[in-house]
């Protein structure tokens, strides 16, 4: 960890980190993942319940709604574990709707909510439309002010654990501006959420009608702080989302190692010849530069300009990294490496899911450019 230490690895997240690889270590072995792969949560909610008795899903909300006040940086090397051993759930999602909620909500929603989700209260977001855009300022569903409140209108898609969550916090247009509405999920009719079929199978994804659907004058978030809220949240799902890619990256390097040392050809170990051998040497320098950028960012998340360029950096080469690794392992497993029992597979599709959520590589590159030139 020394390497990190100069880039703000602290100590708090060198505890999280080792109690985290340790308990996802063991509730997450490969086994378990490939079983709640046909599950219909897709996560065991009994290591839910855990995760909530150890606090870490208070890490990054304040005291005064019963969490640790800490930021989403010690959230990071949770994350991280998990990505590394595909530990499923909620708590990505959960975890920034209740950062959506301490930036955009309203005295009476912090209340009612921050502590509930500190607790293990499921929640959810609900931003990307069916045109695919990553521009906030795009938001084709609507909500039209009424005598009981708002009627909702519009499709969202791309909402994790929507089946499972409480609460759902919808992106949606108020007077041609950006706002943000917190629907209880019990409030949906039964036929606004449908499950959709995803590229990352440890994932839970629904599509989201909100034709037809209410909501009362209460469930408006601040909206004058909405397209703040948007812009933040968005950084945070992106810095949160490189974690999980960083902890799949030394995994599967990890698995890739492990089969060029213990299978022969020839009567040597595969990982003797050169040619297997410098391209792991690559995926695993790739990787330590991946995490290096993540640490960073973690490190300067809050720093206004910095943190977005560190941010956005750091997802741009954790996708990559991924990719690369993951699409290596794939290969020098052979003709194994291409059927759904290699593990591999997992991982490069968990890379091809985060590229499509909140901006690909290209898409941060792009910003970047903005950004520094």
């Amino acid at each position: 960890m020394d390497h990190l230490g100069r880039i703000g690895f602290s100590e708090e997240q060198a505890d999280l980190l080792e109690v985290a690889e340790n308990f996802c270590r063991e509730r997450s072995p490969m086994e378990k993942v490939r079983t709640l792969l046909e599950d219909d949560a897709g996560y065991d909610t009994a290591v839910w319940e855990e995760i909530a008795k150890l606090g870490w899903l208070g890490i990054a909300i304040p005291e005064e709604f019963g969490g640790a006040g800490l930021s989403l940086a010690e959230a990071v090397p949770v994350i991280e574990a998990m990505g590394r051993y595909l530990l499923a759930g909620p708590f990505i999602p959960t975890t920034l709707a209740a950062q959506l909620l301490c930036d955009g909500g309203s005295d009476a929603q912090k209340a009612a909510w921050l502590q509930k989700i500190a607790g293990g209260a499921i929640a959810t977001l609900a931003l990307s439309e069916p045109d695919g855009r990553w521009d906030d300022t795009e938001i084709a569903a609507t909500a039209v002010k009424n005598a009981d409140g708002y009627r909702l209108s519009g499709v969202k898609t791309f909402v994790g654990d929507a089946a499972q969550a409480e609460i759902i916090l919808v992106s949606v247009k108020l007077d041609d501006a950006p706002a943000l509405m917190l629907v209880e999920k019990s409030a949906l009719p039964e036929t606004a959420l449908r499950r959709e079929t995803i590229i990352d199978e440890t994932r839970r994804s629904y599509e989201l009608t909100l034709d037809g659907v209410t909501a009362p004058a209460s469930a408006l978030m601040d909206q004058d702080r909405a397209a703040m809220a948007l812009e933040r949240l968005r950084l945070a799902a992106t810095l949160l989302g490189t974690a999980e890619m960083v902890g799949g990256n030394r995994a599967v390097i990890d698995y890739t190692i492990d089969y060029l040392t213990t299978r022969k050809q020839f009567g040597k170990t595969i990982g003797s010849y050169q040619a297997l051998k410098h391209p792991t040497v690559d995926a695993y320098t790739m990787f330590e530069q991946a995490r290096s950028h993540l640490y960073a960012a973690a490190h300067c998340f809050n720093e206004q300009g910095t943190g977005e360029i560190a941010t956005r950096m750091a997802k741009a080469q954790a996708e990559k990294s991924l990719s690369y690794a993951a699409d290596r392992a794939i290969q020098f497993h052979g003709g194994f490496g291409f059927t759904y029992e290699c593990d591999a597979h997992l991982y490069r599709r968990r890379a091809i899911w985060h590229a499509s959520q909140f901006g690909d590589a290209a898409w941060q590159k792009e910003k970047l450019a903005a950004l520094l030139f």
